[in-house]
């Protein structure tokens, strides 16, 4: 096998023996060493919770669900960092680590707010750099500075809430937004010097395979740095969730899952870096669908399809 050094960075995760351009194997690559993400919350909502946009949240969503610092009482910022290092430290040999804002709208607030709470973050002793959960329709002029700024300084991913190219999904989610935003907002962030990665689901209703390769074919073609992908599933208390019990909206399957999910891998960029393969939630919350609970078996049957396949991520991507 050819030594590693001599492979270039976009394919030596293949060298390494993965299917796919693995987050914690691009994390160790870029730091030299384990880094993981602590989740803040910095207090904010959204412009389709507060009526700026729209009112009643995206059909899925409940913040508490997906995000445990939205779960633990409000502290500051840097208390929340110490919190999750001593969490963490319990199960994950990590001395580094990334300060991710997660819940909400993390780019919708005043630009001093924003960068006052970012600065506080990265002047821990820990922490070294920035993950930023946002919508494409929250980064005006002044925000994409600020954080052009914090990119010269230190490492900065920026996560753009796509979930779909297909409008009509999103009208259905009740995002508030369509997909000329998230293009707008893509086309803006060029060049600034921080990661662009993209939120996918993968399963919402009325959606064929068709209709998610092209989402797929989409992203390989705006040539993102990162992907988080996830199956749509329900938590309590939540429009989805009555929608489900009532019947209205099927769920997707492992099965049809995982094959959707090798076939959307295949058509990604090999520089492309799979930050996430699924989604889940704590049991207090979580309703269906019961399969994507058990994350190490979701892994195995994707590492299965893949071999069964003979295939891995790029396979068929045309460039």
């Amino acid at each position: 096998m050819q030594p590693l050094k001599c492979i270039p960075q976009e394919t030596d995760w293949r060298a390494a023996g993965l299917r796919y351009f693995g987050y914690n194997f691009f994390l160790k690559r870029r730091f030299g060493q384990r880094v993981h993400k602590i989740s803040l919350d910095a207090g904010f909502t959204c412009p389709n919770v507060d009526g700026t946009v729209t009112v009643g949240g995206c059909v899925f969503c409940d913040n508490r669900s997906f995000s445990p610092s939205r779960r633990l009482p409000r502290q500051t910022i840097t208390q929340q960092i110490d919190e999750g290092i001593r969490r963490l430290a319990r199960r994950i040999a990590a001395r580094r680590f990334l300060a991710y804002f997660q819940p909400a709208t993390n780019t919708y607030a005043p630009v001093d707010r924003l960068e006052r709470l970012y600065r506080e973050a990265l002047a821990h002793p820990a922490v070294v750099g920035l993950a930023i959960g946002t919508r494409p329709d929250c980064v005006p002029g002044d925000v994409l500075d600020l954080l052009s700024q914090i990119a010269n300084e230190t490492h900065l991913s920026v996560e753009y809430g796509l979930q779909t190219i297909h409008d009509r999904s999103l009208v259905w989610m009740n995002r508030g937004h369509d997909y000329s935003a998230f293009i707008d907002a893509v086309d803006r962030s060029r060049g600034r010097g921080f990661e662009i990665c993209a939120h996918v689901m993968l399963g919402l209703p009325g959606e064929s395979r068709d209709d998610m390769l092209a989402t797929a074919r989409e992203v390989a073609r705006l040539r993102l740095d990162s992907v988080k992908i996830h199956n749509l599933y329900a938590v309590k208390n939540t429009p989805l969730a009555d929608q489900v019990t009532a019947g209205q909206v099927q769920l997707i399957d492992r099965e049809d899952y995982i094959s959707t999910l090798v076939e959307f891998l295949e058509l990604l960029p090999p520089m492309t870096v799979v930050e996430r393969i699924s989604g889940d939630a704590p049991p207090d919350f979580f309703l269906a669908p019961a399969w994507c609970l058990d994350k190490p078996a979701v892994r195995a049957a994707l590492e299965a399809e893949f071999c069964r396949r003979d295939s891995w991520q790029s396979k068929r991507w045309t460039g």
